[in-house]
């Protein structure tokens, strides 16, 4: 059974400050093409689809938040399903024409998508570049999957290594703004920093940042991070050939659950979020005990929300509509749970979840508890208080 936590990244996008001023991630990458032999065994995090991370994006501009660039980003990479990348920035395109757009990815078929990422929009590269020799590579990552199928380490690594170096180019050939982030893992490639800069310096990158890895709680190997002396002469190291960038603190520990590249969220931002206009919870059940039916299914909701008193209990239950009318049936769905800013279901189509993402109701599929699962929506039970009735 898969739990919330593990399954979802339908969350709020993490904002990020830079040399161009605020980014938001937005994490719409739903397949992974590589994992870091350190990184976290948990299964990897739910993607948002493209309408729902414009809705998040709506959000923040409405409620002032100034945002200067938008970049794809985790859970998976961004080049491993173009699509949902290529969706995602149409639709922010096409409604914030003047947004900077930006992607962050291993760079596996890169130079084949660099022509319809640039007429996309795209701008901005940062590229997970983490070893320029074969070894290095083959010890770092448990596995890479340059295409559909996984191929032998041996050889994707050797994919990986030419393909980086491609893409690379043909960004920085289509005017792109690329950048290199390097991951620094002690005793693996933290004396193969230097060689990394001043390969990608002869290639013509300007800058890059070196970030230190985050040890996984349950990775195939466990490995400490970084000590404050090594970073600091690494970074040394790398000013020598590139300017260094430095990265906020708050996306240095974000690494997908494969290991596959950045990911959205924060321990903190990892669900979405009540608001005053969104403060309830939807859920279809068919016990009130469990998460278990399928949302095209469902024809009433369980709704949880804050009583007058703050406390979170199960204020009713709601009638949806009924099945057979199509796409409609979302629409109005939409409309009967407006007050509601997510919907918890055992497993929903991409239809509704595109529709109810773009009107802003994230629909997040697991197979757990009610009660438990509402109360980490709310923050993990703060209060120290349960509701019971």
């Amino acid at each position: 059974m898969t739990t919330l936590a593990q399954s979802t990244c339908t969350c709020s996008a993490t904002q990020i400050h830079s040399p161009q001023g605020r980014w938001v991630n937005l994490p719409v990458a739903p397949r992974a093409n590589n994992r870091i032999r350190f990184a976290s065994t948990k299964e990897s995090m739910q993607a948002m689809i493209p309408e729902q991370a414009l809705a998040w994006l709506d959000e923040l501009l409405n409620k002032g938040d100034k945002i200067d660039g938008v970049n794809i980003a985790g859970p998976g990479d961004p080049l491993a399903d173009l699509g949902s990348a290529l969706d995602t920035l149409r639709l922010v395109r096409e409604k914030y024409p003047a947004m900077a757009l930006g992607i962050t990815t291993l760079g596996l078929g890169g130079e084949q998508a660099v022509e319809r990422l640039v007429k996309a929009g795209v701008s901005h590269v940062t590229l997970l570049v983490d070893g320029v020799d074969l070894e290095v590579v083959q010890r770092l990552y448990a596995w890479i999957r340059p295409g559909i199928k996984t191929v032998p380490l041996f050889t994707a690594a050797g994919m990986l290594l030419d393909e980086q170096l491609k893409a690379t180019t043909g960004f920085l050939q289509a005017g792109c703004d690329v950048q290199v982030r390097t991951t620094i893992y002690p005793g693996y490639n933290d004396e193969h920093v230097e060689e990394i800069a001043r390969t990608m310096a002869a290639l013509g990158v300007k800058s890059m940042s070196v970030v230190p890895f985050d040890p996984a709680t349950e990775g195939e190997e466990m490995l400490a991070p970084p000590s404050h002396e090594l970073m600091t002469r690494v970074r040394d190291q790398v000013a020598k050939y590139l300017t260094v960038v430095a990265v906020p603190e708050k996306i240095q520990t974000d690494r997908t659950a494969d290991g596959s590249g950045e990911n959205c969220c924060s321990v903190a931002s990892t669900l979405p979020k009540p608001s005053a206009d969104r403060p309830n919870v939807a859920v279809v059940s068919s016990n009130g005990m469990e998460v278990d039916l399928h949302l095209g299914h469902a024809i009433t909701a369980l709704i949880y929300g804050p009583r007058e008193d703050g406390l979170v209990c199960l204020l009713g239950t709601r009638d949806l509509p009924e099945p057979g009318a199509g796409a409609s049936r979302w629409e109005i769905l939409a409309e009967t749970l407006k007050d509601c800013f997510v919907l918890l279901a055992a497993s929903a189509g991409e239809s509704p979840r595109k529709i109810l993402g773009s009107h802003g109701i994230s629909v997040l599929i697991t197979e757990d508890n009610i009660e438990g699962t509402v109360e980490v929506l709310y923050g993990g039970g703060k209060k120290g208080k349960k509701c019971r009735k």
